[in-house]
């Protein structure tokens, strides 16, 4: 995703401003020198990961819109996690640092942000850009991956050790080519560059073609078992989505009609439902 949209989201990124609200999401970072309140619920909401948890193309334009996302979204269009725990917890605040484009390589930056706004809840979502490539040469090595994501989580671990970290499985991409390879819109969307090493050439049956989804699905696959690990690795205040995100039988209906890739609104609350935390005791 990084290599095909850069330059839309250049052209577009004035329209950010109409998409954006200030509700939770988009405010400020709290003052450290505020004592927290207390509260068994997180005081404050961070996000990490690329342009899913980013809301990208969620909010009528192509561009991110923040307000949206499953995770920190502040918006009454999504059940976020954030509203859910402002609605236990009024002074709740969240932010959003995950970036469109965004992989691995680029999380543990986010997590330094992250511990510069103080979280005391962190969710990630991560991994879709490094299979989202020009083909399955150029993929992310799964050991690299790895090696990413532990380096973030070595940094939230540092810097927030008190924080409860969510990690959520990459959505099923070969799913998704599965039910859009048929629909000639989606065939359309995706002819334009969108994330190749799985939507190059959707309706092709050509052997070359089957074995290539094959590979960017089981990368994926992989991807997520590295996931689960590190956050095993990391300890008892890291949790999975259990591969639920995962697991989504996603439709059409759940994806924009612009990219027929990112989630709408009714794919970002269907991450907020199968993702929530409700088990973590705050």
């Amino acid at each position: 995703m990084r290599r095909w949209h850069l330059a839309i989201l250049a052209v577009l990124s004035l329209l950010a401003l109409a998409c954006e609200g200030s509700d939770g999401a988009g405010g400020p970072a709290p003052d450290p020198t505020t004592t927290k309140p207390a509260s068994r619920w997180p005081a404050t909401t961070v996000a990490l990961g690329d342009s899913i948890t980013a809301g990208y193309g969620s909010c009528g334009v192509y561009v991110a819109c923040s307000r949206n996302s499953w995770s920190a979204g502040g918006s009454d269009d999504v059940d976020s996690h954030y509203r859910r725990i402002r609605a236990r917890f009024s002074k709740a605040k969240a932010r959003n640092l995950a970036v469109p484009g965004a992989e691995a390589a680029d999380l543990r930056a986010q997590a330094a942000n992250a511990v510069d706004a103080r979280a005391d809840y962190v969710t990630i979502l991560i991994g879709a850009n490094d299979a989202c490539a020009p083909g399955t040469g150029t993929m992310t090595p799964v050991k690299t991956f790895r090696t990413r994501v532990d380096a973030a989580l070595d940094r939230l671990k540092d810097g927030l050790p008190r924080a409860r970290v969510l990690v959520v499985s990459i959505p099923d991409l070969y799913r998704l080519w599965e039910l859009g390879h048929s629909s000639p819109a989606a065939v359309a969307a995706w002819d334009r560059g969108i994330c190749p090493s799985m939507l190059a050439r959707p309706t092709s049956t050509a052997a070359a073609d089957e074995r290539r989804r094959d590979a960017v699905r089981e990368r994926i696959e992989d991807y997520n078992t590295q996931l689960s690990r590190a956050c095993d690795a990391y300890g008892n205040r890291c949790r999975t989505d259990g591969g639920a995100a995962h697991r989504v039988r996603f439709s059409l209906d759940l994806v924009n009609k612009v990219d027929y890739f990112h989630p709408n609104l009714a794919g970002q609350n269907k991450l907020a439902d199968v993702t929530w935390p409700g088990r973590i005791t705050w």
